[in-house]
């Protein structure tokens, strides 16, 4: 299992058996900070009674450290997981959790009380998956590890295929496999023998919990001005670079040339006492404008800058490895080049900062707009007229509703206040129940009003909906995999927590402007960059994949999306996907975005066959 793991770790790796309890703990190891034999793990405590498997970093460990220190405590190395461990013994595991800022996913076994913890960071930075074998409780961080189990034979959740359906991804707590869950983020969860023997598995606790930190921080308002926030948010953030930047091993920066990962590549910059390494991917095959401008902001801020030529065929060389580094079904399109960025990347360093989260804290995305403008036409009906309406318009195929016409309108005018304005726009298949064979769709935060209490605007629903389940189901994942499968760290300041807890006191007057989405970010920018350089066009960081199907991706996808291939996987209805993949091949626009998915998903089938025959041949 852990060998499995060696992409994520391809510095060191280790084994502890407790025997007695009939417990084993494996770890591939990434070398960042302390490179010498006393950051290898697993890792005991001092007092022996715990040890740890630990993935991630605890950016505050030196201060952490400094404190327990006063306290007693004495240390063999200067690894962050020697600090947690500590901090452990000192705090228990709850107050260690409260004290540690970081990104991380461990398993602690505690060897007195023969209790084992599993732990997830605040925001879901790092994964783990759990589940059940023949013979009790497997864990990875990937589930390629407990594929590699031979008591583990999985059962694909057909529930969850819907979810990957509407979404491109499955959202926690769910797993492509029945049998496996996905720890949610900021949360840990206990075993101990009572608990593997009971037909339901302890329910995982919140030890931060994004949901009531929205509501404390909006019913505590910042009270000052846009200065006011400016010079907090930039103390915030700086503070939270600085954490960032610490390591044994050498540290950059991803620049794609958009407002945030700028403001991250300025303020490292600004805190660095050496050029900071920054890294661009240029698309040789078009113009590529985010190129241009990370090249010009490079250059202002003094970065070592490197940029990545890259083509078609380069992008189109990843896709056949996406279903290993992602290891579920995944169809987020800019996962591939996330791959060839990371993979670059690490031929100069170990560790990169990124600028995920500002589109989540600082009303960024532009499907926000458009919801935005929905909403306000739903008060021009009342209520029941106008989703009556939407009713008789919804007849028939809902999938026409992604193309234009009085299916669009009726969902619409149909969709429950702001949440189901938000969730159509969001969804690729719009009934995913029509296609998924046997099927129940999952609640996900999108469907469960986890805010409907609240005194959020509109615009606060929408971004809290997306940090709660599209950050870290999608954009983290995606940051994660294609790091990792490379051996590199990927940071992202914009999402310490003291970040996200401010950023959600700030009012709408301050958060959200249409005329200028990122206002407060590009704010900031501006005392770093000059005008020109901060309000500008970003051309997004995705692929043209409508053009890789009707082209050179053609006849692969042919072959996967195949009548007879789909009915044999028996998971699809395959005449319905089918006529989306003939339509598209006859010109019909948009169907690609429902098909990609379907592509994912069919070329995943064919790897994890391979992976877990190779398994049993091993």
């Amino acid at each position: 299992m852990g060998e499995s793991l060696r992409h994520r770790g391809p510095d060191d790796d280790g084994v502890f058996v407790d025997a007695a309890a009939g417990l084993a703990l494996a770890h591939r190891r990434l070398a960042i900070l302390d490179l010498s034999p006393l950051g290898h793990q697993p890792m005991q405590s001092a007092d022996a009674r715990w040890v740890i498997v630990y993935n991630g970093e605890i950016y505050n460990f030196a201060a952490v450290r400094e404190i327990l220190v006063g306290r007693g405590h004495t240390f063999r190395g200067h690894s962050d997981t020697e600090v947690l461990l500590a901090s452990i013994v000192e705090w228990g595991l709850e107050g260690a959790l409260a004290r540690c800022d970081g990104m991380f996913a461990f398993a602690l076994w505690d060897r007195s009380e023969r209790r084992l913890w599993l732990a997830r960071d605040r925001v879901g930075k790092k994964p783990l998956y759990y589940g059940r074998s023949s013979r009790g409780l497997l864990f990875g961080s990937e589930l390629k590890a407990l594929l590699s189990h031979p008591d583990f034979e999985p059962e694909i959740d057909a529930d969850a295929l819907t979810s990957l359906l509407r979404y491109d991804y499955i959202p926690a707590p769910r797993s492509i496999y029945r049998e496996v869950r996905k720890l949610s983020a900021g949360h840990c969860v206990c075993f101990d023998e009572a608990a593997l023997r009971a037909s339901d598995w302890p329910v995982p606790h919140a030890f931060w919990d994004a949901q009531a930190h929205i509501r404390t921080a909006s019913a505590q308002r910042f009270r000052g001005g846009e200065s006011e926030a400016l010079e907090q948010l930039d103390a915030h953030l700086r503070d939270a670079v600085r954490l960032r930047l610490h390591a044994d091993v050498p540290v950059g920066l991803f620049l794609s040339g958009g407002t945030d990962s700028s403001l991250v590549a300025a303020l490292a910059q600004r805190e660095s006492a050496q050029a900071v390494r920054s890294f661009t991917i240029v698309f040789t095959d078009r113009y590529d404008v985010d190129g241009v401008y990370a090249r010009k902001i490079a250059a202002h801020l003094g970065t070592a800058h490197t940029e990545f030529p890259v083509g078609g065929a380069d992008a189109l060389a990843v896709v056949p490895r996406l279903p290993e580094i992602y290891d579920e079904p995944f169809a987020d399109v800019s996962m591939i080049p996330s791959v060839l960025v990371a993979e670059l990347a690490r031929t100069q360093v170990t560790v990169a900062l990124s600028g995920d989260g500002g589109d989540e804290l600082f009303f960024g995305y532009a499907r926000y707009l458009r919801a935005l403008r929905n909403w306000r036409w739903h008060a021009w009906l009342p209520a029941a007229p106008r989703r009556a309406l939407g009713r008789w318009l919804m007849r028939g195929d809902l999938e026409t509703a992604r193309t234009g016409g009085s299916r669009t309108i009726g969902m619409e005018l149909a969709a429950e206040g702001i949440d189901g304005i938000y969730l159509n726009r969001i969804s690729r298949w719009r009934a995913p129940l029509r296609v998924v064979r046997g099927a129940k769709e999952p609640t996900t935060a999108y469907t469960a009003y986890p805010l409907a209490d609240t005194d959020l605007s509109p615009a606060e629903r929408m971004m809290s909906l997306d940090f709660l389940c599209y950050l870290p189901e999608d954009i983290l994942v995606k940051l994660d995999r294609s790091g990792m499968s490379a051996g590199l760290e990927a940071r992202s300041p914009l999402l310490d927590s003291r970040v996200a807890e401010f950023a959600w006191s700030l009012p709408d007057a301050l958060r959200v402007r249409e005329s200028e989405p990122k206002h407060l970010l590009k704010a900031l920018l501006r005392r770093y960059l000059p005008e020109e350089l901060v309000d500008r066009p970003k051309a997004g960081f995705g692929a043209p994949v409508g053009s890789w199907l009707s082209g050179p991706l053609r006849e692969w996808a042919d072959d996967l999306l195949s009548e007879d291939r789909l009915r044999r996987d028996n998971l699809l209805d395959a005449s319905s996907v089918s006529r989306r993949w003939n339509a598209f091949k006859h010109g019909e626009r948009k169907w690609h975005t429902h098909l990609w998915s379907i592509v994912m998903l069919q070329s995943w089938l064919g790897w994890q066959r391979d992976f877990r025959a190779a398994r049993r041949q091993a």
